[in-house]
This record gives C-alpha cells, sequence and structure tokens, in this order.
C-alpha cells in the first residue's frame, strides 16, 4: 500500500491523464486545464465535498460547478473515478455523436453534472443562484435542532470566466449578499485560448474581490495540497462572506514542451507530448491507465456519501415527526411539484373599455400566486416601480447581517435570507444567469424582470435555460413601440421575434388582462424550458368575454377570439399582445362592408406548434388564403401564418420618441391599415 502522499499523487495523475488520454483519443477538446487544476480538485472531492455518487439528486448535497466548462474531462474523470453511474466507456466516447460526455457540461447528460457550462461567466453566476437558493431554503426550512438545509456551493473558475463581465455582476451581488457559502476556487494559471493573459487581463483579482466584499485567499503553489486544504478550510469557517482561492497552477502541467502555453489549452497534446508528460511524471504510458489503489481510494467517495446521506435522512425523519407540514412542503417543493389547487385564487378582470396594461395584470395576478405559491421568488433588473413585479409583503432577501439605515424599495415582510424578492440591480446579464441557478438548485421557482428591449443583455443566460429545460420566468415588459417617448433605445423591434428562435424557450404575448392571468398559469405549469411574458406598458382593454371566447383559448397558443359570421372566415386577422385589439378593430369594419372577418389571438407560436394539426387548422383553415398578422415587431418570420397571399403589419425599422399613440399611428399600427391590407388580401386571393 502506497504512502498517503505517494497515493495522493497517484490519484491526482491519475485524474490527469484519465482527461488528458480522453482528449487525445477524441482529437478535441482542452487538456491543458485538467491537468493544471487536477490537485485542487482532487482536494476539493476527497476532502471536503459532501455527495453521495449513488444518489446525485440528494437534496443536502455540495453543488459543484465546473464554470470553466472547456475543462470538462476533469468533471467526468472525477465523476467516473468516484463512482457516479458515468463508465469508462462513457469517458472513451468523448465528444462523440449521442455521448454522456459532450465537449462542455451539459445538464442531464451525466448524472453529477449540476450545471450546463461552456459560455465562460455563466457557471460560477449560476453558482451564486445556488447559493442564493440554498440560503434561502435553509432560513425557511431549519429550525432550531434540524439544520436539513445545510451545503455550500463550490466552483472551479478560470482566468477567462473572471474576465467576463457577466461574472463580475453576479459576483459584487454576492459580495453585497454575503453569501458564505459560496467558495470558488479560481484556477489561475495565466493562459488562455489566445495566449497569455498578459495581453489582456492584467488587473488584480484579490483586490477586486476584496472591494466585491470577498474573503480572499492566495495559494503560490497549485500542487500543494496541505495549502489548498487549509484554504478551503478557512473559506468554509467564513459563514459571512463568499469566498475566492486564488490558485497559481501550471496549465498543462507535466508536459515537457507544452506545458503554460497556450498550445495546451485547446488542443490535444499529441501522441508525443502527450508520452513525454507521462514520463516526466513516472506515469505509465498506455492510454487510460486506472491504478487498483487510487480507484479505490476515489471511490470511498461511495460509502461516505451513502453515509452522510444516511445521517441526514435520519435527521430529516426526526424533523418530519416534530414539524410535519415544513417537511412534506420542503419535500413537494424539491421535487418540483406546485401545491394542490394553486390556481384556483388566479384573479378575474372584469370587462373594461379602458382596460390597465398587462404589467399591471400581471402584479395582480403576482401577489394572489405569491400567496398560493411560496416557492416563486425573484425581482427585476431595479426596476420595481415599472415592471410591477414585486411581491408585497413577501420581504427582501438581503443578508441578515446587513442593517441599511434607509430602506427604500424594500416592500415589506422579513428582511433577510428569508425575503421573496430580490434586488438584483442594473445586472439583467447575471439575473438571467443566477435565475438559472436557483432553478437548477431546486425548490425554487424564479423570474426576472426588465424591460424587452433588454432581454439582449440576457440572451447567454435565457439560451441556457432552454438549453437545460429548466423552469424560470421571464417578465419583460414595455414590449413595443407604444412605451413612446423613452424612443428607439427602449422600443423592442426585433426583440421578440429574438426570443421566438430560442428553441425550447416559450414566448407568450398576452392581449389583455385575462390573456395575462392565463399566461402565467401556463408559465408556472412550464416544466420542460423556461418562459418569457411579454407585457405592455399602455392600457389594453379588458375583452368581454362573454361575448369573445375564453381566454383559456391562450393554453392552446392562438384561439379564434371573434368571427363576425357563421362558417369558414373570408379573412383571418391574426394579433399578438395589444395589437389583437387593433385587429378586432380592423376585423369590426370589414364586418360592416359584408366581409365575414375572424380575429385570431395567437399569444405564443410555441404553444400554438405544440397542438395536433386537427386544432391547428380549426383556428387558421388552410382554404383561407386571405390572412393578414399584425404586431409591432420585426416581421421576419410571420410567413409562416401569413401565407404567400397575405400580408404582414409589421416593423422593418426602428420606432420614434413619441406619444405611443402617435408612435402607433405614423407607423401603421391602426384598425384603418390593417383593414386596408385585409382587402388588398382578399383581392390578391380572389383575382
Amino acid at each position: 500500500m502506497p504512502s498517503q502522499n505517494l497515493l495522493d499523487q497517484q490519484c491526482i495523475n491519475t485524474i490527469r491523464f484519465l482527461s488528458a488520454d480522453a482528449v487525445q483519443k477524441a482529437n478535441s477538446g482542452h487538456p491543458g486545464a485538467p491537468m493544471g487544476a487536477a490537485p485542487m480538485a482532487y482536494v476539493l472531492w476527497d476532502r471536503f465535498l459532501k455527495h453521495n455518487p449513488r444518489n446525485p439528486h440528494w437534496p443536502d448535497r455540495d453543488r459543484f460547478v465546473l464554470s470553466a466548462g472547456h475543462a470538462s474531462m476533469l468533471l467526468y474523470s472525477l465523476l467516473h473515478l468516484t463512482g457516479y453511474d458515468l463508465s469508462l466507456d462513457d469517458t472513451l466516447n468523448f465528444r462523440q455523436w449521442g455521448s454522456r460526455t459532450p465537449g462542455h457540461p451539459e445538464y442531464g447528460h451525466a448524472p453529477g453534472v449540476e450545471a450546463t457550462t461552456g459560455p465562460l461567466g455563466q457557471g460560477i453566476s449560476h453558482a451564486v443562484g445556488m447559493a442564493i437558493a440554498e440560503a434561502h431554503i435553509a432560513a425557511r426550512f431549519n429550525r432550531p435542532g434540524y439544520r436539513i438545509v445545510d451545503h455550500h456551493t463550490y466552483v472551479l473558475a478560470s482566468d477567462g470566466d473572471l474576465m467576463e463581465g457577466v461574472a463580475s455582476e453576479g459576483c459584487s451581488l454576492a459580495g453585497h449578499l454575503r453569501l458564505g457559502k459560496l467558495i470558488v476556487l479560481y484556477d489561475a494559471n495565466r493562459i488562455s485560448l489566445a495566449g497569455s493573459t498578459a495581453l489582456t487581463f492584467t488587473e488584480d483579482v484579490a483586490k477586486r474581490f476584496r472591494a466585491y466584499g470577498w474573503h480572499v485567499q492566495r495559494v503560490d503553489d497549485g500542487n500543494d495540497l496541505a495549502a489548498i486544504e487549509a484554504a478551503i478550510r478557512r473559506a468554509k469557517a467564513q459563514r459571512a462572506r463568499p469566498s475566492l482561492i486564488l490558485v497559481r497552477t501550471i496549465l498543462g502541467y507535466g508536459a515537457p514542451n507544452k506545458q503554460n502555453t497556450f498550445e495546451a489549452h485547446g488542443s490535444p497534446l499529441g501522441a508525443e507530448e502527450l508520452r513525454a508528460a507521462k514520463e516526466a511524471l513516472g506515469w505509465p504510458t498506455e492510454p487510460f491507465h486506472i491504478p487498483a489503489e487510487a480507484l479505490a481510494h476515489l471511490r470511498a467517495a461511495v460509502a461516505r456519501g451513502q453515509e452522510a446521506e444516511a445521517r441526514w435522512q435520519a435527521l430529516f425523519a426526526r424533523y418530519a415527526r416534530q414539524y410535519p407540514a415544513l417537511a412534506a412542503e420542503f419535500q413537494r417543493r424539491m421535487a418540483g411539484d406546485l401545491p394542490d389547487g394553486w390556481d384556483a385564487a388566479l384573479p378575474t378582470f372584469p370587462t373594461d373599455a379602458k382596460g390597465l396594461p398587462t404589467r399591471k395584470a400581471s402584479e395582480t395576478v403576482l401577489q394572489r400566486l405569491a400567496a398560493a405559491v411560496p416557492e416563486l421568488m425573484g425581482g427585476s433588473a431595479d426596476l420595481n416601480p415599472s415592471t410591477f413585479t414585486w411581491l408585497k409583503g413577501q420581504g427582501d432577501f438581503q443578508s441578515p447581517r446587513h442593517h441599511p439605515e434607509d430602506r427604500q424599495g424594500s416592500v415589506g415582510g422579513e428582511w433577510g435570507y428569508g425575503g421573496r424578492n430580490i434586488h438584483f440591480g442594473v445586472r439583467e446579464h447575471a439575473m438571467g444567469a443566477i435565475a438559472n441557478g436557483m432553478a437548477l438548485h431546486g425548490g425554487i421557482i424564479p423570474y426576472t424582470a426588465t424591460f424587452a428591449v433588454f432581454a439582449d443583455y440576457m440572451r447567454p443566460p435565457i439560451r441556457l435555460a432552454a438549453l437545460m429545460g429548466i423552469r424560470v420566468v421571464y417578465v419583460f415588459t414595455h414590449d413595443s413601440i407604444a412605451l413612446g417617448e423613452d424612443g428607439p433605445t427602449h422600443q423592442p423591434v426585433e426583440q421578440i421575434m429574438n426570443l421566438r428562435c430560442v428553441p425550447n424557450l416559450t414566448v407568450i404575448r398576452p392581449a389583455d388582462a385575462a390573456e395575462t392571468a392565463e399566461a402565467w398559469r401556463a408559465a408556472l405549469r412550464n416544466t420542460c424550458g423556461p418562459t418569457a411574458l411579454l407585457l405592455t406598458r399602455q392600457n389594453v382593454p379588458t375583452l368581454d368575454r362573454s361575448v369573445l371566447s375564453s381566454a383559456e383559448g391562450l393554453r392552446r397558443g392562438a384561439y379564434a377570439l371573434w368571427q363576425s359570421g357563421d362558417g369558414t372566415p373570408d379573412v383571418i386577422l391574426i394579433g399578438t399582445g395589444s395589437e389583437v385589439h387593433v385587429a378586432l378593430a380592423a376585423a369590426r369594419q370589414l364586418a360592416g362592408e359584408g366581409v365575414n372577418a375572424r380575429v385570431v389571438s395567437m399569444p405564443s407560436w410555441e404553444l400554438f406548434e405544440q397542438q395536433p394539426q386537427e386544432y391547428r387548422e380549426s383556428v387558421l383553415p388552410p382554404a383561407v388564403r386571405a390572412r393578414v398578422a399584425v404586431e409591432a415587431g420585426t416581421p421576419l418570420g410571420w410567413e409562416r401564418y401569413a401565407g404567400a397571399d397575405g400580408a404582414i403589419v409589421g416593423l422593418a425599422r426602428f420606432g420614434a420618441s413619441a406619444p405611443g399613440p402617435v408612435v402607433y399611428a405614423n407607423l401603421g399600427f391602426t384598425p384603418e391599415n390593417v383593414a386596408e391590407k385585409a382587402r388588398q388580401a382578399l383581392k390578391r386571393v380572389r383575382a
């Protein structure tokens, strides 16, 4: 049996060369970071990480996020070697079609992968959300003697992660919130894909993070296991501040000609260099060598994890006897199930010709949901007075150690980690990524809010949420040129269609208050991906649903709202959001001319496309070729519903600064213009 020091080195080299061999076999990947970061990863996983490889979903496990997603083989090696359901054959299939080991970690592909990472900066920001979720759920459920929620979130981040602006946004907020159970191991190898970081990144990262309010330590030798262990212990003792451990590593450690060069970063070492690295570190040269002693030591994680979870299960059983209602709620929330009857209290809205903004209707809906769905939690990017997305009386999520003299902007209730309103600040990019982390942690349904035009700032985390298939709700208000005087910088034109382009993102643009309530119902029911709600700043009439079709039609994405006659219509006017009202007025004009006009409200393309063909054709009969689509945004994409003979009333330009009705009128969003487009379409079809 080798000594502990020799066994440690054997385990580290097993991780190093399993990673490098897989990259070499794939002839693609990033060997340098796994080879340099293997010692710190080993210390963390062997001596600190609380996890059960036999149950990757144990609620009180520590979370490990590989923000440096290009080092994916490091994570896959750790998962295989510590006993997760990830075989050696899976690692041999690295980066291949249908593999469980894709080029960057993907949530849901392999057990133990906590988040999809790859775009740098996203993983560390996801981790901030996980730490927020842990703190909030602990505040909600823990009781004296029953710390059923007590785990850490660990991150392995790279130089590139800390260059990205989203990481700065997220880490600034984490420092403000004093998330003491967030620990980041910074793999400071000073090499990026294009060369030395000295080309672009010479700031003092340690000083920056101290300024954020983080506890910061340095380990000057990334191979010094004792120093790394001591630093992690000190970080765990810091409950009042998140921790950054700056570990100076050597990229591609052991490769005699390529270590510490960008050549080891993003390409296989090559057969000769890999052989030379193994020889330099005294390692057998055959590929995928896993010593029995190293595997046995690393696989001890299984027994440790099972014992740790068994202790937790015993604690939870006692907790359930003492606090049965809390225990049941905890289990329900962690399973992702909604409370029984949660939507029974959704408001109904009376007919009102003046109406109200759908953002204001959303506020009313949110207050009802806040009482019925305790896991609903979120906030805005410093825009609560405009997006109306506060949960009144539900408290602000702030550090309990933080006692500001001025709480202007607080919405009442608890001030601490038990609060459900998150003040994200002017940080849309981080807000999206943090919401992803909250959803990934479990037990939370996060929502965010900002103006629709700023969806551009959130595009990367929205894309990742859709890729992961997680439940996040994005509220985007001020959804069109109708917001008026703020002008084209704040008037979305291409954003709605841009959102529709994201696979697995459900986009809903309700037409009135009743549809807004249904939109929230659909969003919370959607457990397979995120949902974007597009809401108006301006008033829109609350439609008379005793005359028009029920707003429940929103659940199917599109429905026939109104028709002037029976049978097959002559023309179909399709609208979304505020433009449904323009289409309805135009249809009534046409009806006065003897035209059988149908108005289709189409709040969600995605929900509509999920419906059976029979239903879709009942709403949009193929025989009716005279169609007009109306939406105050780019016309691109509406061809699929308007058809070759139809017309699109859209916006192929930016807006203008003027009162909203004036902008609408000047850019053609009037009943008269829509009716004229319908007449022209009828002429083309009948010609």
